[in-house]
């Protein structure tokens, strides 16, 4: 009966370990929003070689799905907008990440920037790009 009971505790320690764990992290997708709050897209941010980097998953609006980055350079140039890695090169420091780059879409222009958990709701997600001493910082909610 004991071992049933442990096992059991065991279990359920694990899973809201994993549980927490998951909520308490930056890698997940995240509901992009607009100015006036409505969700434009669907971030995915993931871990790849000891670097963190946002790929666009889905766009909400269907006839937006197709549209291409015709202001990007390079690569990226007159590439799918949905699909495309937006935010690359971020470096885990302390509770943030930093040393990334964020690509906005509708401009090409590409931002230095951070990310980092909102210390009152981890289930937010701050991101700032900025050039020199410019910035601006955007909230994104965890997806469901």
């Amino acid at each position: 009966m004991k071992s049933k009971f442990c096992i059991l505790h065991l279990a359920i320690f694990s899973f809201l370990f994993t549980t927490v764990g998951h909520s308490q992290s930056v890698l997940g997708k995240w509901e992009v929003t607009n100015d006036e709050g409505r969700v434009n897209s669907i971030m995915e941010i993931y871990a790849k070689d000891n670097e963190v980097y946002g790929k666009v998953i889905e766009i909400t609006k269907e006839e937006d799905r197709n549209r291409l980055c015709t202001e990007c350079e390079g690569d990226l140039k007159n590439k799918p907008i949905q699909g495309m890695v937006l935010m690359s090169g971020f470096e885990k420091d302390g509770d943030q990440y930093v040393g990334g780059t964020i690509i906005d879409p509708k401009t090409g222009k590409k931002y230095n920037g951070k990310l980092w958990l909102d210390e009152e709701d981890p289930n937010k997600l701050k991101i700032r790009g900025y050039i020199a001493f410019f910035y601006r910082t955007k909230t994104w909610e965890r997806s469901r």
